[in-house]
């Protein structure tokens, strides 16, 4: 069996032989500043597509809420509406604080905006239930 030679096994002398000296070149880099690009959609197609992820969580949200059960137990209509209309309020205040991370400008208002909102929906929903918070 050979034995391989690695680089750290080379004796002194071998390494000292000749030494290359290197250069740095400085030169001055052209700076080129550009203006951001942002193409939006403007399509059918692609407008279609954004509305129909709302339409969706909306119509997830309503279901969740349990659009149905109140129906079903003979409860009075503007219950039901304002119920819906409460969660709705909550699920709007999560898709404010969902765009106010991913926006660049107005970040942390509308974070607050959302929040508040969201804080609202609780207290319309601690309302109804007949335990007031405030």
């Amino acid at each position: 069996m050979a034995k391989h030679r690695r680089w750290a096994d080379k004796n002194k002398q071998q390494s000292t032989e000749k030494e290359e000296v290197t250069q740095t070149i400085e030169e001055n880099p052209e700076i080129i500043e550009h203006a951001p690009t942002v193409i939006l959609p403007t399509g059918l197609k692609s407008t279609i597509q954004s509305v129909s992820k709302y339409v969706y969580i909306i119509t997830a949200a309503a279901l969740l809420c349990g659009i149905f059960t109140p129906i079903t137990l003979d409860y009075p209509l503007d219950t039901i509406f304002l119920g819906v209309l409460t969660v709705f309020l909550g699920l709007g205040g999560s898709i404010v604080i969902f765009l106010g991370i991913k926006a660049q400008k107005f970040r942390s208002l509308m974070i607050c905006g959302g929040l508040g909102i969201m804080i609202v929906s609780l207290v319309l929903i601690y309302e109804m239930a007949q335990r007031p918070i405030l």
